[in-house]
């Protein structure tokens, strides 16, 4: 079920709500957080289809704020989906105009959830300190994606230099498949530590620059970050190089991974890159700091040899000190 409700207040959106549950019966008893999408309202359909799935794991409330012209009146206008429009949860769609699309927080105020946790999202282009942003103040969780930013790699810079617990990114999340097929990999015999690693992927992968990071802050040896592919394909390849030989995990431009082990044949495992909706539901999970995610950002990136021989940039090594 789909309510328009244009050119309309927050008192007006709340009694809908209540409306709705006692006509037909919606209930909001078992949201077990607010979800926040801060986006524009071009590009905002995308995110509440990837929240409204992963809904069916975390029951919430759902409130998308989307930044219309700044041109003109200050005006809302909202819009509530309940039932098979917003899956487990249900959503709020707000599109604000003029001056009220600097304002977000002063509408999303009062349509959280009481005594729930609040997680914001911000799908493409995300406050540097997200932290410090109004709507970000309010939350437990922040979650950006800067590999839906212009420049990726910038982008993950700034999520180092404006770092504070509770941040995360969907550039770390997206590869959660592939440090846990990686460290199962080392736990075969024979157990031997790994002198040296390399890391392959797009030019324009955060990933890879994150999953490099997190080899050389874990396994304590010289790693590198090479070039592989073309813009936006992402992660493919990981060569671990030990004494009896390298063990190489790579995808090249398929869902299905190749694991190569020295004695042992070539395994091939489903390796397809996540969803949004996955990626989303695994954030909820947890609502505390990621003390890992943190700690690569912090000190695994300064330690990556980058093309050309490099290791990260000044801005990065600065940051982490």
């Amino acid at each position: 079920m789909i309510i328009d409700l244009p050119s309309t207040t927050t008192s007006a959106v709340n009694r809908s709500l209540v409306d709705l549950r006692e006509r037909g019966g919606t209930v909001a008893l078992g949201r077990v957080l607010t979800m926040v999408i801060v986006t524009d309202e071009s590009s905002a359909e995308e995110p509440i289809a990837a929240a409204n799935a992963a809904s069916f794991e975390h029951p919430c409330r759902v409130i998308v704020v989307g930044r219309g012209a700044k041109r003109g009146s200050p005006r809302m206008d909202a819009q509530i989906r309940v039932g098979g429009d917003a899956g487990a949860s249900e959503a709020i769609v707000l599109r604000l105009y003029g001056e009220l699309a600097d304002h977000g927080a002063s509408v999303v105020v009062p349509l959280l959830l009481p005594d729930a946790p609040v997680v914001v999202w911000w799908p493409t282009n995300a406050p540097d300190v997200p932290a410090e942003d109004p709507i970000g103040a309010l939350a437990q969780r922040r979650i950006t994606d800067a590999a839906h930013q212009r420049r990726p790699l910038a982008a993950l810079e700034r999520r180092l230099t404006g770092y504070r617990p509770g941040d995360t990114d969907l550039t770390w999340t997206r590869i959660t498949n592939w440090r846990g097929l990686l460290a199962a990999a080392l736990d075969q015999p024979p157990t031997e530590a790994v002198t040296s690693a390399v890391v392959a992927g797009a030019p324009d992968s955060a990933s890879t620059d994150l999953l490099a990071g997190w080899l050389a802050l874990r396994l304590g040896c010289p790693v590198s970050r090479k070039k592989a592919g073309h813009s936006g394909t992402g992660m493919h390849s990981v060569t671990m190089n030990r004494t009896s030989g390298p063990i190489v995990l790579s995808r090249p431009a398929t869902s299905t991974a190749t694991l190569q082990v020295p004695g042992q044949p070539a395994r091939r495992l489903a390796l397809p890159r996540r969803s949004l909706r996955d990626c989303i539901a695994e954030e909820l999970r947890r609502l505390d700091a990621d003390e890992v995610y943190a700690e690569v950002l912090r000190y695994g990136l300064p330690l990556v040899a980058k093309p050309g021989g490099n290791t990260t940039s000044s801005k990065v090594v600065e940051a982490s000190r």
